[in-house]
């Protein structure tokens, strides 16, 4: 009864949320993740000159005008629990600390959803990707350590190939695992790729997410006009006075499994992921970094098709939103393309950043605007999008529909279910949107027991 009760509240194509874990910039967990986020703090710092003399940062560089002190980096990221995944000391420190944090969060997005690989009869599948391997550099120039490890071993721990498929080693799973590499949209490519194993039964849970850890952590970045960097060391999406994004650092896991079959085996569900499609701008743009309005408007709306949803029953946005001067207004004219054609309403999505908060993650930019707005659907508010004072003079939001979500509002319920879309684009083109919605009703049980 209850599974074919499950089977009529879920899509084929519908993919439900079991399990998150993340770490961010001031937020070890999500639960200080989201109080940040709804609470509007930004986790972007400054920093002194004796914290980035004792990262290495060359006296001489400190002097430049240009080089911006701030930084959005990880605390703790270095106390990888080596022991809990069987892995010897000398082993643990030449892996990438992106590679560890990724094990954790992958492994506290199972524990999150209630499931032990080990005694999970489904295939769990990986897919993921992380940054290149600062890491790696500063290894190589360790030649005390060179002494006592193999080129082969250093390159096994730092190598992006084998993120995903240690992760399946050490936590034994047998479903697919993935490596996947799209530059800024890695983790929410990882995401599509993830649904499309789930959907084509390759998978029964999967695995999907990203991480980008630089080190050394504690330092600045040297400004040049015309990059996509801030001047100032703030990301101001959509704002008159936006100059560019910051680096950041953190990871994200999210655990993914058919609606249908989540449904039926009670699972916590945090929300539903209706569609999701992935594109390139191919060579019709201005050059190889430059974003496109024709590819991103083309992913949106195919994943909307995907989702069988209309743009008007959307009501949030999370942005790829750099605070760059060419890349904002290119992002709302193509969402204003597709939203535009199916109605005339004026201001009635909200946009926002998570930049903002935490800088530009990398290959996990995607995964912590999937993971915030996953959060807001689960409380029902839309948490601000900071340093948004004045609109970007080439986006004219007052004719379109949206409007920057500057300040922490409830997230009102209409006649559809709560919908979001996010966005993550990459560097050379590669586009990714998800469509989600906010988690089903649970079935009511029957008739408590008294104690």
């Amino acid at each position: 009864m209850i599974e074919s009760l499950a089977a009529d509240r879920a899509a084929d194509s519908d993919i439900a949320i079991v399990g998150m874990a993340g770490h961010f910039p001031k937020a070890p967990n999500l639960d200080a993740f989201w109080r940040n986020l709804r609470d509007g703090v930004e986790s972007i710092v400054p920093l002194t000159e004796e914290e980035l003399l004792s990262s290495g940062v060359e006296p001489a560089l400190l002097n430049n005008p240009n080089y911006v002190k701030a930084s959005s980096s990880l605390e703790d990221f270095d106390l990888f629990d080596a022991g809990f995944f069987g892995i010897n000391p000398r082993e643990a420190e030449i892996i990438d600390p992106q590679h560890r944090l990724f094990m954790e969060c992958a492994w506290e997005a199972l524990e999150s959803a209630g499931y032990d690989p080990a005694r999970y009869n489904g295939a769990i599948g990986v897919f993921a990707g992380v940054s290149i391997s600062a890491y790696l550099i500063n290894l190589y120039a360790n030649r005390a350590l060179l002494g006592t490890v193999s080129t082969f071993q250093l390159l096994m721990a730092n190598d992006k190939d084998h993120l995903p498929t240690r992760v399946s080693y050490k936590l034994d799973l047998r479903g697919p695992s993935v490596n996947v590499q799209t530059a800024c949209s890695t983790s929410l490519v990882a995401v599509h790729l993830a649904c499309q194993s789930l959907l084509g039964g390759e998978s029964d849970m999967a695995l999907a997410g990203g991480a980008s850890v630089p080190v050394p952590q504690r330092r600045g970045y040297l400004y040049q006009e015309g990059n996509i960097t801030s001047p100032d060391g703030h990301c101001r999406a959509f704002d008159a006075d936006a100059g560019g994004t910051v680096g950041g650092s953190g990871a994200g896991v999210v655990l993914l499994k058919r609606l249908a079959d989540a449904l039926a085996d009670g699972d916590v569900i945090h929300a539903v992921i209706k569609g999701s499609a992935v594109n390139n701008d191919g060579a019709l743009k201005v050059g190889y970094t430059a974003p496109s309005v024709e590819g991103q408007a083309k992913v949106i709306a195919e994943a909307l098709s995907v989702a069988g949803v209309t743009a008007d029953t959307v009501t949030y946005v999370e942005a790829h939103g750099t605070g760059t001067a060419l890349g904002d207004p290119i992002e709302i004219a193509a969402l204003t393309k597709v939203f535009g054609a199916r109605s005339a309403k004026k201001n009635y999505c909200a946009v926002g950043s998570v930049k903002t908060n935490i800088g530009h993650l990398d290959a996990a930019a995607g995964v912590a605007g999937l993971i915030k707005t996953v959060l807001s659907l689960s409380h029902r508010q839309l948490p601000p999008s900071l340093h948004f004072n004045r609109p970007n003079p080439k986006i004219d939001f007052n004719r379109g529909p949206f409007f920057v979500n500057a300040n922490l509002r409830e997230w009102e319920a209409s006649e559809t279910p709560r919908r979001a879309g996010v966005s993550s684009f990459g560097i050379g083109g590669t586009n990714a949107h998800v469509v989600l919605e906010e988690a089903p009703a649970p079935l009511e049980s029957g008739a408590s027991r008294q104690w």
